[in-house]
C-alpha cells in the first residue's frame, strides 16, 4: 500500500529525514514513533503530498506521490495533530462541505456522511455547532472528515492528544474497528496505545529509521527478567542466584527493606521461577514477590532513542 524508499528531506543544512525506507502492507495498522523532532510529521506530510521531498521515492497504492499527487490524495485520509475544524459550522455542514471538496455529491455524499457518522459515533452531535463540542467529539469529527471519501489509507497524527482516559479508550477502539477495512499509519507519544492497537512499529530517531518490527516479534523475542523480592543480605542473594544453572545476570537493589533481584536467563525461553523459589526455600528467606517480566514498548523506545 505504501512504499518509502531512501527518503530524504532537508531544510538548508538541517536533515529532517535521513534516507529512510519502509513499507506498509494493505490492511496493516502501523505505529510511527519517535521523540519530538525525529522526523515523523515530516514523513507523514510527504506521504500525504502536503510537502515535497528532497530525494527518494514514495508510492501510495502504486502511485508516485511526486508526479501523481492528485490521484494519491484520493486514496489518503489525513488527520493532523491539530484538527483544522471550522468552529462556527455545525457538524453536518462541515462534513457536507468537506465531502464536496473531495468530489462527493448527491446520494454518494449522503451515504458516506451516514457511514462516517455511524463509524465515529457522532450521531448525537450531528446538528451541533463544532465550537460547542468537547475535545473528544472534535477529534471524532476530524476522524470522520478524514474518512469521508472512503480512503484506502488513513494517516493519524496524535489522534488522542488532549483526551481524558475514557475518550482515549473510545478513540482507540474506533481506530481498531476502522483498521479492519483499511491501512492505518498512527503517530502518537502514548506508547500503550500503540501496543494495544498496532500490529507493527517503526521508531524514528534524528531523522533515521532506528527500529522496525511487529508487535508479535517484539513480545516473543524480548529478553525476559525474573523479579524476586526476599528479606536477606544483598550479597547473599546475588551469590545464591548466580549459582543457579542458566542464570546470566543478577542485579540486586534494596526496596523498602527487602532485596529485589532482577535475574536474567542465558536463553530467552528458560523459565527460572521454579529454580529461584527453590533457592529462596533452601535459604529460608521470607519471600514477598516472584514473577516474570518482559520489556515493554516503552523500554524498547527508550533504548533505541538514547543509544
Amino acid at each position: 500500500m505504501v512504499e518509502v524508499s531512501n527518503l530524504v528531506k532537508t531544510y538548508g543544512d538541517l536533515v529532517a529525514v535521513d534516507h529512510i525506507s519502509f513499507s506498509v502492507a494493505r490492511g496493516e495498522i502501523v505505529g510511527l514513533l519517535g521523540p519530538n523532532g525525529a522526523g515523523k510529521s515530516t514523513t507523514m506530510k510527504i506521504i500525504t503530498c502536503f510537502m515535497p521531498a528532497t530525494a527518494g521515492a514514495v508510492t501510495v497504492a502504486g502511485l508516485d506521490v511526486f508526479t501523481r499527487s492528485i490521484d494519491v490524495r484520493r486514496h489518503v485520509g489525513y488527520m493532523p495533530e491539530n484538527v483544522p475544524l471550522y468552529p462556527e459550522m455545525r457538524v453536518s455542514e462541515y462534513l457536507r462541505y468537506r465531502g464536496r471538496l473531495k468530489g462527493l455529491g448527491g446520494a454518494n455524499l449522503r451515504n458516506r456522511i451516514d457511514a462516517v457518522v455511524d463509524a465515529c459515533q457522532i450521531d448525537d452531535v450531528y446538528t451541533r455547532i463544532i465550537e460547542q463540542l468537547s475535545k473528544g467529539y472534535r477529534q471524532r469529527v476530524g476522524l470522520a472528515e478524514a474518512m469521508i471519501a472512503d480512503p484506502d489509507l488513513l494517516i493519524l497524527d496524535e489522534p488522542t492528544i488532549g483526551l481524558d482516559p475514557n475518550q482515549v479508550r473510545q478513540v482507540r477502539d474506533l481506530i481498531k474497528a476502522i483498521g479492519k477495512d483499511r491501512t492505518v499509519i498512527l503517530s502518537t507519544h502514548i506508547l500503550p496505545e500503540v501496543e494495544m492497537v498496532c500490529e507493527r512499529v517503526l521508531i524514528m530517531h534524528q531523522g533515521r529509521l532506528a527500529f522496525q518490527d511487529t508487535m508479535a516479534n517484539l513480545r516473543s523475542g524480548a529478553e525476559k527478567s525474573f523479579i524476586c523480592e526476599v528479606k536477606a543480605e544483598a550479597e547473599a542473594v546475588a551469590d545464591a542466584f548466580k549459582k543457579i544453572p542458566g542464570v546470566r545476570q543478577v542485579d540486586v537493589e534494596a526496596v523498602d527493606g527487602w532485596m529485589r533481584a532482577a535475574v536474567k536467563a542465558r536463553h530467552n525461553d528458560d523459565d527460572l521461577r521454579e529454580a529461584l523459589f527453590a533457592a529462596v526455600k533452601a535459604h529460608n528467606w521470607p519471600l514477598r514477590d516472584l514473577h516474570a517480566t518482559a520489556p515493554t514498548l516503552e523500554d524498547v523506545f527508550v533504548n533505541v532513542t538514547t543509544r
